[in-house]
């Protein structure tokens, strides 16, 4: 796999980035704790979004070793530095919110209408691991995944881009539910509630998120984008308007595919 024009993340950061064509590669490289999160990872992130190359149709979020991710590092979280819990207890709320407002950039590009997202999760994907996984626009799951949103355990809420995610997944109660009590959800369980799109065996986790990403780039890239915006917006819109939104992105396709006729 070859690098793109975003430079590569070192893996002392915990995240590493790969391009092969259109397809970019981010890995959680941090398997020894089992790819526990942290701010600094979080930077790294946010520099992938802003320096990804145009030609990037399909990014893969993947990670390293037996686990997806176990959420946040609690020894940075616990620590003494600019981003522990106590220092953003310490700041003011207008401070505090931009400082979180900061870390969110590092999940919500991922739901970019020009790119398509796909979250390979194994094994544990809690907290800031489950919300990054949800971020994504599709998740292939192994049959040994399990997912928690834990945050409620350390008197916090999930703050990084999942909640309206899991709620439009799986519905309001279900989500409460699985919010506060942080409970684990098991790969079959992930399936029958519509988090996964996908569930196989552990094996072939690679293989399947491969194949979804070449089936992805056989389509057309401005229909891919417009389908992407369409269905994202479909909740927040009645009926009437979600008919004039496929109205209206027809019009765009057509327009670019056969010209506007002027």
């Amino acid at each position: 796999m070859t690098t793109g024009n975003a430079a590569p993340v070192t893996d002392e950061v915990g995240v590493r980035y790969e391009q092969d064509g259109p397809v970019a590669t981010v890995t959680l490289c941090r398997p020894a704790v089992l790819n526990a999160q942290t701010p600094a990872m979080w930077t790294e992130l946010g520099n992938i979004s802003r320096k990804l190359p145009g030609d990037v149709r399909v990014v893969i979020v993947r990670a390293e070793g037996r686990a997806f991710s176990a959420g946040l590092d609690l020894s940075v979280a616990r620590g003494d530095g600019d981003s522990s819990l106590g220092r953003l207890a310490q700041l003011s709320a207008a401070e505090c919110a931009d400082r979180i407002a900061g870390f969110q950039t590092a999940f919500t590009w991922l739901r970019s209408p020009s790119i398509v997202t796909i979250a390979a999760v194994q094994g544990h994907a809690i907290g800031a691991g489950f919300q990054l996984a949800l971020n994504c626009d599709m998740r292939v799951i192994g049959d040994d995944a399990r997912f928690s949103m834990a945050e409620v355990a350390l008197g916090l809420v999930p703050d990084l881009g999942g909640t309206k995610r899991l709620t439009e997944l799986v519905g309001p109660s279900r989500a409460l539910e699985i919010c506060v009590t942080g409970r684990r959800i098991t790969a079959d369980e992930a399936d029958r509630i519509g988090l996964a799109t996908a569930v196989v065996p552990r094996a072939e986790l690679d293989a399947a998120v491969s194949d979804l990403a070449a089936a992805v780039l056989a389509g057309d890239r401005g229909a891919v984008a417009e389908i992407k915006a369409l269905l994202a917006g479909a909740p927040q819109r009645s009926y009437a308007e979600q008919d004039r939104a496929e109205r209206e992105a027809q019009t765009r396709r057509l327009a670019d595919l056969l010209g506007s006729g002027e």
